[in-house]
């Protein structure tokens, strides 16, 4: 199995008195999360009840591992050795599965696991910053913010992938020119909004956009749409820019761009503009689209992870414990997302709980 040839590659925490093969908890705790298990105890539930299930796959000469040997194997698992197994495992198992290779955009964005804080730090919980595939929905890699923040984690994410042929998209956090230098290095291109973070480059370019809308040669982008009892118009055009020089200037800054939104509810109106750096010129429609698509990360990642799996609920904190379940969480939605039988998400899990095939 390409899974247990993967994973057997991670470094075993344990001494060598471990009586069950690290590959197999492994397997076992993602194939529980897969089918509805949170936490550990009812890990060794689900491969109590599944025992004859379960070896059809992996040996289990001593048994289900006991709900302890899974909480002291996920807090004390290395989680970037974890995470660079689950890359791994990804790119064989979306080969088998045909499921293309990361193509046109990928988000970037953090998200707290707000129950999984130590003792005391309530106030900071961990955060996971996941790269996502905004075409394949799949998680390409993660990585625990911890030194440096969310900022710091995500060049760390971005550093495992290559980014050739790929638009990165993220939010102003990380409108910096390190961010800006990781993903050109990477060969990739950006669209990163831009806000007060940056004060001298927004008036810069809120300045050139201001001067543009009054020019008759700008090309504007507008739709209007029509959905959940609200009416809404997005306008987005996009002009050359060349930022001031300086220490702190973005690496490849070519463009700039503006994307307002007029929405409408019970006839109220709200407006809100926004301004994005970009490391390549595309036609206002295509900017429009790339910004719409980076949300795609909150609903189609971030929502699942919490009314699917229940992650915000979720209180393993003991060393890596929160890091590793979330690496299980995210391969799962991706395991979920490659059965092609369209039917909702929830609907495969219960799948995989109930039809042993």
């Amino acid at each position: 199995m390409v899974f247990l040839d993967v994973f057997g590659e991670v470094p075993d925490p344990r001494d060598l008195t471990a009586q069950h093969p690290l590959p197999e908890i492994l397997f076992v705790a993602f194939a529980a999360v897969l089918c509805g298990a949170t936490h550990c105890t009812e890990m060794e539930l689900f491969a109590k009840n599944r025992l004859d299930l379960l070896r059809q796959f992996i040996p289990l000469e001593r048994g289900v591992p006991s709900h302890d040997t899974f909480s002291r194997v996920l807090a004390a698992l290395d989680p970037v050795a974890l995470n660079d197994a689950f890359m791994r495992f990804m790119a064989a198992f979306g080969e088998q599965a045909r499921i293309d290779a990361p193509k046109g955009q990928v988000a970037i964005d953090g998200k707290s696991l707000r129950r999984a804080y130590a003792k005391g730090h309530s106030h900071m919980p961990p955060l996971v910053v996941t790269v996502f595939g905004c075409d394949t929905f799949m998680s390409l890699a993660q990585t625990v913010a911890r030194e440096g923040g969310e900022v710091q984690a995500a060049i760390a994410a971005l550093k495992l992938l290559s980014l050739k042929g790929l638009t990165v998209t993220a939010d102003a956090l990380h409108c910096h020119r390190r961010m800006t230098k990781t993903v050109r290095e990477g060969g990739g291109h950006y669209v990163i909004a831009i806000k007060g973070n940056q004060s001298k480059l927004a008036n810069e370019a809120n300045a050139a956009l201001d001067k543009a809308v009054a020019g008759k040669a700008t090309k504007f982008h507008q739709t209007e749409e029509d959905a959940h009892g609200r009416h809404e118009v997005r306008r987005a055009f996009l002009i050359p820019f060349a930022q001031t020089p300086g220490k702190n200037a973005l690496v490849d800054l070519c463009a700039v761009g503006r994307v307002e939104s007029w929405r409408t509810v019970a006839g109220k109106t709200t407006h809100k503009v926004r301004c994005y750096a970009l490391s390549r010129k595309m036609p206002a429609n295509e900017l429009l689209a790339t910004v719409r698509r980076h949300w795609c990360i909150e609903n189609d990642l971030h929502w699942q992870l919490d009314v699917l799996l229940g992650e915000d609920q979720i209180r393993g904190r003991k060393n890596n414990t929160a890091a590793n379940h979330a690496i299980l969480r995210r391969l799962t939605l991706n395991v979920l997302r490659a059965d092609p039988e369209n039917i909702p998400l929830s609907h495969k899990r219960l799948k995989a709980r109930w039809a042993d095939q």
